[in-house]
């Protein structure tokens, strides 16, 4: 009786890795939004019409859900666009996003900081996958 100790690990396309990397970030993007709504400072300033210092409006509303719809757009054409842009466009948009989510972070709660911390490693995660995608070997092997 032959007994193994080893597991098999498929190899995984980076098109999947990134997209479930995308997806995650998306998951926390959301829900630590959502869990600043239990907080009394968020609601009133949301009941006077403004959040962050902007005017709650058209624009406002119109910008964040442009900025949310980048990355949930991103997790789709991860799978669907030609790899040289696939690669490009995700490296951009995980260093563009993580600016970004650090300067939202900065002086918010611990939830919020611990959220976002947890988004960026995401975002690297994409990167890394987007900057090391294994390249064909050159017909006739590597000589």
């Amino acid at each position: 009786m032959q007994t193994t100790t080893g597991y098999q690990d498929s190899w995984i396309n980076p098109r999947l890795k990134i997209a479930a990397l995308w997806t995650s970030m998306l998951f926390l993007f959301a829900y630590v939004d959502l869990f600043s709504l239990y907080r009394e400072d968020i609601r009133a300033d949301i009941e006077a019409g403004e959040l962050a210092g902007f005017t709650i409006g058209q624009a406002f509303l119109f910008s964040v859900t442009t900025y949310i719809a980048i990355p949930s757009v991103a997790l789709s054409l991860s799978l669907l666009l030609p790899v040289r842009v696939t690669r490009l466009a995700n490296l951009v948009l995980a260093a563009v996003y993580s600016v970004t989510i650090v300067g939202g972070a900065a002086g918010e709660w611990g939830y919020y900081i611990f959220g976002s911390a947890i988004e960026v490693a995401l975002l690297v995660g994409v990167a890394y996958y987007a900057w090391t995608w294994p390249r064909l070997e050159p017909e006739g092997g590597s000589a």
